[in-house]
């Protein structure tokens, strides 16, 4: 059995604590980011976006090659998830009235569960190999 399940486990845990760590640090790091909180957001989610597709590539489905074409589908997946973000944050923060590192984490727990799915199948599906 492959243990890649548990590498993708191990490395989503790593890539969860960098996305939710991310946008807090970057408001406490740079003050101004606290009031321009969707500025931290864009910031976070590049960063977290880089550092999990390199993650995930390297670590996880061990890849080779592909590099533009597997980025492109692994920032397909992410460009639903952030556009639908991009929207609810604020709606949760200025409407709902929570904290938005609060908010934050819920994208974050919803996105390690659709990425294995999207990610195993899609982005760094292995080809076919001939017997």
């Amino acid at each position: 059995m492959s243990d890649r399940p548990l590498r993708f486990l191990v490395v989503g845990g790593i890539n969860t604590v960098v996305g939710i760590a991310t946008f807090p640090a970057l408001q406490w790091a740079f003050p101004p980011l606290v009031r321009h909180y969707m500025a931290a957001l864009l910031i976070a989610q590049a960063v977290s976006l880089l550092f999990a597709y390199t993650t995930q590539k390297l670590l996880v489905f061990r890849t080779r090659g592909g590099g533009l074409a597997e980025f492109a589908k692994f920032c397909s997946f992410y460009l639903g998830i952030y556009a639908l973000n991009w929207a609810a944050l604020p709606l949760l923060v200025e409407v709902v009235g929570l904290k938005p590192w609060v908010a934050q984490v819920g994208f974050v727990v919803a996105t390690v569960i659709g990425s294995w799915f999207f990610h195993s199948r899609l982005t760094f599906r292995s080809a076919p190999t001939s017997r």
